[in-house]
């Protein structure tokens, strides 16, 4: 299956609620979508948590030692804070190799924006220095974000520009909630806040839409 098709696949099975394998039974035609496969609450980021982490069992020379940790707790210690969970997390011969973050947002942009926004940076910012008090062991390790982000008119239309004290950066003039998360991950993975960022906008039931100029490729 093309890279494409297992990120589509999984974003759809994010609206439906529902594992990977159901959803390919669905579109198989083998699973009625209204009567079976029923919907799994709290469980909708789990078929992006799913096809990411079977990226890191595929390279028959390592995978048989990696220890890939989703679908449940997997708490890192912290610098600033005793712990955090993360939703993905790889391990190399008992050091941390990877450590991936997914949030979704669908509706009441303006309240949760800047939640997902400061999440992102103290998570970061949070973990290197964890890594180089050597907490989690020798290998830098690779740190991911995923946002599933819904488009709608209320995330991709232009917004006001707010008054600020002082002038705000103009690259956020004349955007809306998508523009503004394509910029974030942009600078986060630019000054090395992470190796990888991508906002999937997709609208209720269909795969994902990428970004014009992607923050990052999904992995391959």
């Amino acid at each position: 299956m093309a890279t494409h098709e297992r990120w589509n696949e999984a974003v759809r099975a994010f609206w439906t609620g529902r594992d990977l394998q159901t959803q390919r039974q669905i579109e198989s035609g083998k699973v009625d979508a209204g009567n079976r496969g029923a919907v799994t609450g709290g469980q909708h980021l789990k078929p992006l948590e799913q096809a990411t982490a079977a990226l890191f069992s595929n390279d028959p020379d390592i995978g048989s030692e990696l220890v890939v940790l989703h679908g449940k707790k997997n708490t890192l210690p912290g610098y600033y804070r005793r712990s955090k969970d993360w939703d993905l997390v790889v391990l190399y011969r008992g050091a941390l190799v990877a450590a991936i973050e997914f949030k979704s947002q669908q509706g009441s942009f303006g309240n949760n924006f800047n939640n997902r926004t400061e999440e992102s940076i103290g998570n970061s910012i949070d973990i290197w220095r964890g890594h180089e008090e050597e907490m989690f062991g020798p290998v830098r390790p690779w740190l991911g974000f995923v946002m599933v982000l819904e488009k709608t008119n209320a995330s991709t239309r232009t917004m006001k520009n707010g008054a600020t004290l002082f002038p705000a950066d103009p690259a956020f003039n004349d955007t809306g909630y998508l523009d503004r998360y394509r910029i974030l991950f942009q600078r986060l993975v630019r000054e090395g806040k992470y190796d990888a960022a991508v906002v999937a906008a997709t609208e209720i039931g269909q795969g994902y839409s990428m970004s014009p100029s992607p923050i990052s490729p999904l992995p391959t």
